[in-house]
């Protein structure tokens, strides 16, 4: 089979290739406006299924892996920021406190669709005002839920605590993706 990769994201291109796939990578031109009657423990999940509906047709031989990361925290969600004040915001929002993070995951074929969605706690200690512009100075996270990536320097100083897996909070739950490309024979 096939494996067709629907994201741009550098770490979703890593941490894919790390689990052993081979795998090309397609673009896919959606809008991704989130429902008000969504639930947000349910907004990744719709997301990557909104994704993998907008692709085309596949044939009997080709499988499409979509996902989306949501950052919510007291029941708000965190997009990727818009500019570095909207960064400052988030990241500010951010310190000193526990937020979700959820990654949902389409796997697509021709006559089957699999989504699953894996959540994550992370709690970050105090982050000063000097730290959060020398993170969006030197990280610039404009294409990254929440402003961050656990696996870069803010990740790295500041995240006391988490709970779930660190690769659900980096974009994509290795775990679930493994499991279900492997029941597929994908592998």
């Amino acid at each position: 089979m096939k494996l067709l990769l629907a994201s741009q994201s550098p770490r979703r291109k890593e941490l894919l290739s790390n689990l052993g796939f081979e795998f090309e990578v397609v673009k896919i031109d959606c809008e991704e406006i989130i429902p008000d009657h969504i639930k947000i423990e349910d907004a990744s999940a719709y997301l990557a299924e909104l994704k993998a509906s907008a692709f085309r047709a596949l044939s009997a031989d080709e499988v499409l892996l979509t996902a989306d990361t949501v950052v919510a925290i007291n029941q708000q969600i965190l997009g990727k920021p818009k500019d570095e004040a909207d960064a400052y915001v988030m990241l500010r929002s951010l310190s000193g406190k526990t937020h979700q993070v959820y990654t949902g995951i389409t796997i697509k074929t021709a006559d089957k669709i699999y989504t699953e969605t894996d959540v994550a706690d992370v709690t970050f200690d105090e982050i000063t005002d000097e730290e959060i512009r020398y993170y969006i100075q030197h990280y610039r996270p404009f294409d990254k839920a929440g402003s961050y990536g656990i696996q870069e320097w803010l990740g790295m100083a500041k995240i006391q605590n988490l709970t779930g897996s660190f690769y659900t909070i980096m974009g994509l739950p290795t775990h679930i993706v493994y499991k279900i490309l492997k029941e597929i024979t994908v592998i």
